[in-house]
């Protein structure tokens, strides 16, 4: 097994959600740190851990962001990391299925990450680096983030399924 530390600086943690009914609002996350346990060309037999800054959230909109690390959505200051850890990778070529727990305000899910792995091979300074593209599709309610208010015209203020997107690069350092 080999260690690849994911290269954040070449990464990104994104996501949209639904706003009165007819917007998606998108954000990312600023902050956060990850490995992949796993051997080059056998990455289903490996292991990928992340761990996220709730207080680097960031939509563009500085209150919406404050709202956001707050006590009505992640309580930064309560739980301020959302964590994921895979327990299997299935699929074969290109084409991954990681599925994990997602741990956000507290409360652990399963989720699963629909996964392309975009490259593999030697950088100009002799580290090997591999690349990953993943999305998947969670519920906020599952997660105990509730908050919520009803429009006049019907609906609500904020959609209960948040889409995310994954796009990493990884380094395993030349020893």
């Amino acid at each position: 097994m080999s260690n690849w530390q994911i290269d954040t600086s070449h990464s990104s943690i994104s996501f949209r959600v639904r706003h009165l009914m007819f917007a998606k609002v998108r954000g990312s996350f600023g902050k956060w740190q990850g490995s992949i346990e796993g051997t080059s060309g056998q990455l289903a037999s490996g292991s990928t851990t992340v761990t996220i800054d709730a207080t680097s959230i960031d939509t563009g909109v500085p209150d919406r962001d404050a709202h956001l690390r707050g006590a009505d959505f992640l309580d930064a200051d309560n739980h301020p990391t959302l964590t994921f850890a895979s327990t299997s990778v299935k699929g074969s070529g290109d084409s991954l299925e990681i599925t994990g727990n997602l741990t956000i305000r507290g409360t652990t899910r399963p989720v699963v990450l629909h996964a392309e792995h975009t490259g593999e091979g030697k950088d100009p300074w002799g580290n090997r680096r591999l690349g990953f593209s993943a999305k998947t599709k969670i519920s906020r309610k599952e997660f105990g983030l509730v908050w919520n208010q009803v429009l006049e015209a019907g609906g609500v203020a904020v959609g209960d399924e948040i889409e995310v997107e994954i796009d990493l690069e990884a380094v395993q350092p030349v020893a």
